[in-house]
Order: structure tokens, then C-alpha cells, then sequence
């Protein structure tokens, strides 16, 4: 061993300590592949191994080269002395009659996989340095965090591989930056939230059955070129949210599945360990080395890749032991259903990303009514900054699909999501969840010929927009794609030939634009929004007020395809009322109904006001007012 690498180990005490502990919150400083000029030292944390050693391209793939020696805490390394950035390696470890390869769960990249079952073969490992120069500066000390909750955030959820191809292939990180920003910047959207872009050898998966952690996946990149993208995006002002997945992982068996011969990252308990809703493996959030791992994990991603905020997938899955297992499920130590490592988990993420990085947006995906999700931890929450409704996607779609000549009688699907709507700090999500599944895409779930699937889809984005809450909208949605996602193609940007889906992105624009340049919008506190009228069941029109400290906004909506002619409504002041927009207009695809532009209130009390004005609500659309000062 050189003079520059003669320290016998590569792990303090202290790291150990805190290893075995289970807080040891950046253990990817230490464990994995870490390069320098003389080697490269290999540390892997495997406590039911007998050994453990590393074989890869520096070694001629000898598993007896480069023995790790056993550290306490079940964690092993060693350094080979030549081995360098680029190589391919991966872990032999055995146990007893037990042997297998294994790839590195600390990986900062992988190989893509391949066939044949030699140790040189199938998602290995790379030694990687993640050095890049940043050029976000700016963006970063602008960031907001909490302060979120006052300021506008509008997401654009993207799949990677099917937001736009070459021919038959994906766009790589480098590639798609710049049109992928153009795009965002162009219909107003705050924020861009990948699906996971971690190691995943199924594709089909969507990133969701992950197999390296720590690793952006090969398909589209390296790990420099993923930093680029984000760079890049930033630079132009645009946020950067990952999808990331601790409640389940991959079951491929090169991967963190029986790791070092034992259940390892999974529960030992065989009625707790596999997750019957997606064929893979779950976390047993108990033991130290996958506290570590995780939560690890997540500040890794914000500190070596410069994200701004984590969505956190399944997490109802994580708070209750009986999530989707019928009667094949193990209580917790007090006979319950709740599953209290796994909710220890997620406030420990949480207060350990925010003790450190305080302006990231932490946000779960949460299905049932658990309370104070979105509440800090010191106040008895789990700690999160804003939480998926779910209620309100699922109400309102499940409104928006009724023919309008029924709609009269399931208003209150509409209304209901209000008695709620400050329980949490909501997002509203219109995700990729929605159009895959047989489910169709968002166009068609709405009733009527192609001018009303756009009408009502156009009434959707409206009342998403004007309804309390951030917002969220998955790729294609924008211009209502008429097919179900796919991930083996590309969105259907030929749509955008059609006059109706080119409207629609009009719409889109303008509707996202209005959202972003008005505070009345992001006020998501209970003054922020008032009904007028929610009561005309016959009619199907509702209307309420969005309002900040100076400005107040009036939205009209009419769900049915009848014009509303000479119809009063009490408004929140006297005087003109210009017509911001109306979604009924002819640029958007609409029949151009509409009240030329600006309405006068009268001094007749209406809808409990003072002063009222009569319009013309037009069919299947919204129109959006604000009063002139």
C-alpha cells in the first residue's frame, strides 16, 4: 500500500459506532466505492457474511484479490491500490455453502444488464467520483422551502424515457434539458418532479422497483449527465422533484434481496417481507443499517444532486402493516395495525433532511386519513411539508366523468373535497397514476363528442387551478392526449396538429401563467377562498372567490353544455369586472360564448352581496374575474 493510503482502516470508530447505531446519516460518505489518486476504497455493510471480498475490472474479476476484512457492526472494506473511476465491480460474499455476487447497494453507478452468469456480467457496480462543477448558485439561495406554502408551485411530472425519442430511443439527461425546460418555462409550470430516476434493471417498472439507490439510472446518461440536466433546469429557474421509494424494493437477486445471505434489508418476518400489490421486497425500517440506508439516501440526492425535494411514494403503504394483505399480516408490539418503525422512519427522513436542508419540499403520496401528515414532528405530524390529495383527485374525476345531464346530482363529489381542504398542505394531483392501468388518459375520461372531452377537460384544469392546493400534471395531460400513457412511446405530440389539443395547451398556458403571476392563487390558508354559490344542483354551476390581502379573484363555472344566459351573481365588490379568462374562448377550442370582456355589477343583493352582476356562463367552461381598480 502507497504512503498515501497507510492508514489501516477507512472507517473512523466513531462511524462505526454510529453505523451500528443506526445514525450514522451520510454513511454514503463512507460506504461503497470511494476513489483517490493511488485506489480506490471499498466498504460494504454485510454483518451476516463469513467474507466478503471485492472482484471487478482492476482485479481481473479474481474473487481472492482484494479480501474486505470485518470491521464491528457487520461492515467490511478494504482498498485496492490501481482500481480507478469507470471500473466495473461488484461484491462476493459468502456464507457458509451460500455464495453469491452482489452489486454494491451504495453504488453511485451501475451497468446496464446484461445475460450470462459470469461475476463480469449484469448490472454491476462502477467506481464513480461525482465531482461536477455547479452552475446553480443563484438558484439555490433563492430557494423557499416552507415558505413554499405562500408562493406558487405548479408541477410538471415527467416520465424520462417517454417524454420525448429519437426514433426508438429516449432522450438522454444531456439531451433533453433544453427543450424539456423550454417547455416547462413556456406553460408556466414552477417545477419539473421525475419519476424515479434510480437504478431499476425492469423498465417497465417505471423506476418504482428500484435496485440501485444511490445510482441514476444508465438509460438515459451517467451520473455527471443527470447533474446537467438538473444544472441546467435550475439555471433556467425551474425546480427539480424526484420521486423516490422507500417503502418496497426490487427483488433482482444481484441486488439488495437475501444481501448477505441473510434478510438483510427486509423483514425476516415471511408475512411481512414481500408486498403483494407489486411483487417486491419491504424495508424493515427496525434495524439500524437500513435506517441508514434510507435516510442516507434521501440526503444524498439533495446534497450530491442539488434536488429540491423528495415525493415520497406509497407511504400508506409504510404506516400500516395490513396494507393490501387481507388476513396475511403480522401486528406491531401493542397488537395494532400501524407499523411504528416505519412511521419512526419517516420523521427521522424528514427532521434530518430539514435540520439540514431546510428549503427542500418533502412531500408524500397518502392515500387514507392518517392525520398531521403534513404537520411538523414537533407538533405530533410525521413531519412531511405537503401531502398528495387524493380525496380530491379522486372526487372530482369521479364528478368530471358524469354525463353532464347527470351531474345535478353528484355536485356535492365536487363540493365535499372543501370540508377538508385545510386539514394538510395539499397538492392537487392529476398524475401519471390516473392514465395508465386501463384507466385512459384524462381526455378520455370525459363524457361527450371530441369538442366536450375538451370543453370538460378544460373545466377540469380550471377548477384545479381556482381550488386550494398546489398543483400537479402529469406529461401529455397538457395538451389532452387522447391514449393512455405508455412508456414504450413517446407522448403523442402529433396531437398538437389537432386544433382542439393545440387549444388546449393554449389553455394550459394561460390558465398555469394566471396561477403563477397571481398571490390570489397561492393563498391556501381558509381566507384564501370563499363559495358564492355552490347550491344550483339543477343548474350545475357553482361559483367561489379566491382572494390574497389586495386581490380577489371570481371563478364561474357551468358544467353543463347549455348556455347560462342573463344569470345573476352576488360579487365580493361593486364596480367593473374584467373577464381574465374564459375557457369557452376560440383560441382555446370553444364556441366563443362569453360577455365581451368585462361585466358592471348593479346594486341588487344577490347570493347574500350587496351587488350583483348578470352574465352569461358559458357552455362546459369557466370563466375567471377580477375586478377593476
Amino acid at each position: 500500500m502507497t504512503k498515501k493510503t497507510s492508514r489501516r482502516s477507512w472507517l473512523t470508530k466513531e462511524e462505526v459506532q454510529r453505523l451500528e447505531e443506526g445514525s450514522f446519516y451520510r454513511s454514503y460518505e463512507k460506504l461503497g466505492a470511494h476513489p483517490d489518486k493511488e485506489g480506490v476504497w471499498f466498504a460494504v455493510w454485510a454483518p451476516g457474511a463469513g467474507a466478503v471480498s471485492v472482484l471487478g475490472e482492476f482485479n481481473d474479476w479474481k474473487p481472492d484479490a482484494h479480501p474486505l476484512r470485518r470491521r464491528k457492526g457487520g461492515v467490511w472494506e478494504t482498498y485496492a491500490p490501481g482500481a480507478m473511476s469507470g471500473q466495473r465491480y461488484k461484491y462476493r460474499i459468502t456464507r457458509g455453502m451460500y455464495t453469491v455476487d452482489k452489486t454494491d447497494p451504495y453504488a453511485f453507478a451501475m451497468e446496464p444488464p446484461a445475460s450470462g452468469g459470469d461475476a463480469s456480467s449484469g448490472l454491476a457496480s462502477i467506481v464513480c467520483d461525482l465531482d461536477y462543477a455547479w452552475g446553480d448558485k443563484a438558484w439555490l439561495e433563492q430557494r423557499c422551502g416552507p415558505d413554499s406554502l405562500n408562493r406558487p408551485i405548479s408541477i410538471y411530472e415527467v416520465h424520462l424515457g417517454s417524454w420525448r425519442k429519437r426514433g426508438m430511443y429516449s432522450m438522454g439527461y444531456r439531451e433533453i434539458a433544453k427543450p424539456l425546460a423550454d417547455h416547462v418555462e413556456d406553460l408556466g409550470f414552477t417545477h419539473v418532479e421525475f419519476m424515479p430516476v434510480m437504478e431499476h434493471p425492469f423498465y417497465g417498472s417505471w423506476g418504482y422497483q428500484v435496485a440501485g439507490y444511490f445510482a441514476p439510472t444508465f438509460r438515459y446518461g451517467s451520473p455527471a449527465d443527470f447533474k446537467y440536466l438538473v444544472d441546467y433546469l435550475h439555471r433556467r429557474g425551474i425546480g427539480v422533484l424526484l420521486d423516490w421509494v422507500p417503502a418496497h424494493f426490487a427483488t433482482d437477486p444481484q441486488a439488495l434481496v437475501f444481501f448477505d445471505g441473510s434478510t438483510l434489508y427486509e423483514y425476516d418476518d415471511p408475512g411481512m417481507r414481500y408486498h403483494p400489490d407489486w411483487g417486491t421486497y419491504v424495508f424493515d425500517y427496525n434495524k439500524p443499517g437500513v435506517r441508514n440506508f434510507l435516510i442516507s439516501n434521501a440526503l444524498f440526492w439533495i446534497e450530491k444532486y442539488h434536488i429540491d425535494g423528495l415525493r415520497f411514494d406509497a407511504v400508506a403503504s409504510m404506516l400500516y402493516r395490513d396494507y393490501s394483505r387481507g388476513k396475511d399480516w403480522t401486528p406491531n408490539m401493542f397488537g395494532g395495525r400501524e407499523n411504528l418503525e416505519a412511521i419512526d422512519l419517516l420523521k427521522k427522513v424528514n427532521e434530518m433532511v430539514y435540520n439540514h436542508e431546510p428549503d427542500i419540499l418533502m412531500i408524500a403520496e397518502e392515500s387514507t386519513a392518517w392525520p398531521g401528515v403534513s404537520k411538523p414532528t414537533y407538533d405530533g405530524g410525521l413531519g412531511f411539508l405537503f401531502k398528495w390529495n387524493m380525496g380530491w383527485m379522486h372526487d372530482t374525476l369521479e364528478y368530471m366523468e358524469k354525463d353532464p345531464v347527470h351531474r345535478k346530482h353528484h355536485q356535492d363529489r365536487l363540493t365535499f373535497p372543501l370540508l377538508y381542504t385545510y386539514s394538510e398542505h395539499y397538492i392537487l394531483p392529476l398524475s401519471h397514476d390516473e392514465v395508465v392501468h386501463g384507466k385512459g388518459s384524462l381526455w378520455g375520461k370525459m363524457p361527450g363528442d371530441a369538442w366536450q372531452k375538451a370543453a370538460n377537460l378544460r373545466l377540469l384544469y380550471g377548477h384545479q387551478i381556482g381550488h386550494p392546493g398546489k398543483k400537479l400534471l402529469f406529461m401529455g395531460s397538457e395538451f389532452g392526449q387522447t391514449s393512455e400513457w405508455d412508456h414504450d412511446h413517446a407522448i403523442d405530440w402529433d396531437a398538437l396538429k389537432d386544433p382542439l389539443h393545440k387549444g388546449m395547451m393554449a389553455w394550459v398556458k394561460d390558465l398555469y401563467t394566471l396561477y403563477r403571476d397571481h398571490p390570489a392563487l397561492w393563498n391556501d390558508e381558509p381566507g384564501g377562498f370563499e363559495w358564492i354559490d355552490f347550491e344550483d344542483h339543477e343548474g350545475s354551476t357553482v361559483s367561489y372567490i379566491r382572494r390574497s390581502t389586495d386581490r380577489e379573484l371570481v371563478f364561474l363555472f357551468n358544467f353543463t353544455p347549455v348556455p347560462r344566459t342573463d344569470y345573476r351573481i352576488g360579487m365580493p365588490g361593486k364596480g367593473r369586472w374584467r373577464e381574465l379568462l374564459n375557457s369557452d374562448a376560440q383560441i382555446y377550442g370553444g364556441s366563443g360564448v362569453g360577455n365581451l370582456g368585462s361585466v358592471d355589477t348593479d346594486p341588487v343583493p344577490f347570493h347574500g352581496r350587496n351587488h350583483s352582476v348578470v352574465v352569461t356562463l358559458p357552455p362546459l367552461a369557466v370563466s375567471i374575474l377580477e375586478q377593476e381598480k
